[in-house]
């Protein structure tokens, strides 16, 4: 394998985030989970909430890109890089089904996810450099808190919203698996103040991008 420079990688992660926040997102074979469900009656109201939900949804996997790029740059362990950079592909799935999602709602993603892509990304490469224990720890307690999130969004979203619904189940299993995959790698349990700093991050970003 070809040994990139530094600014090779400081390239590669600048067309990353580039196509992450501007290209349209592409899935990768797996079939798109509201294919198969007929879009619900729902009052006006009623789709904006799920339209905002799915918005946050999407910020999220901005989020989640930024987040192993940064971990995969730090990470001094080939199999650790590998291993992020494996999590950021399966993550654009999600990425893609929620913007599918969005444009079915008649609705657009967040104004403030170059925002949230320049923070998580830092705080991935931070965490990457700590220690790949840590780093793969990180992924671990953020993974739980977005399955935590992602029950939560089942709950909220409007009864009839099969088609939101089954988007949000099949990330929240997905999320769920690369927490069980990093834990098995070796993470670290992270410290309370870090868990709790990370929720409060969460809290920010979910409740500002529900309305912007």
């Amino acid at each position: 394998m070809r040994n990139y420079s530094l600014l090779d990688q400081v390239l590669i992660n600048v067309d990353e985030g580039m196509r992450s926040l501007f290209a349209a997102p592409m899935a990768s074979d797996r079939d798109y989970p509201a294919e198969k469900q007929q879009e619900a009656a729902m009052s006006q109201s009623e789709r904006r909430h799920a339209a905002s939900l799915m918005r946050v949804n999407h910020s999220g996997e901005i989020s989640a890109q930024a987040l192993y790029q940064g971990q995969a740059a730090t990470a001094q362990l080939k199999d650790v890089r590998d291993k992020m950079n494996q999590a950021a592909l399966e993550e654009k799935d999600h990425l893609a089904w929620c913007a599918q999602r969005l444009e079915e709602l008649e609705s657009q993603p967040s104004s403030l996810n170059f925002v949230w892509y320049l923070g998580s990304f830092m705080i991935g490469a931070l965490a990457g450099a700590v220690g790949d224990r840590w780093s793969l720890g990180f992924v671990v307690e953020t993974e739980r808190q977005v399955v935590e999130h992602l029950t939560e969004h089942l709950q909220r979203l409007p009864q009839q919203d099969e088609k939101s619904r089954a988007i949000v189940m099949q990330m929240r299993d997905d999320e769920d698996h690369h927490a069980t995959i990093a834990l098995q790698a070796g993470g670290a349990k992270l410290p309370w103040l870090v868990q709790t700093l990370m929720r409060a991050n969460a809290k920010v970003m979910t409740s500002t991008t529900y309305y912007f």
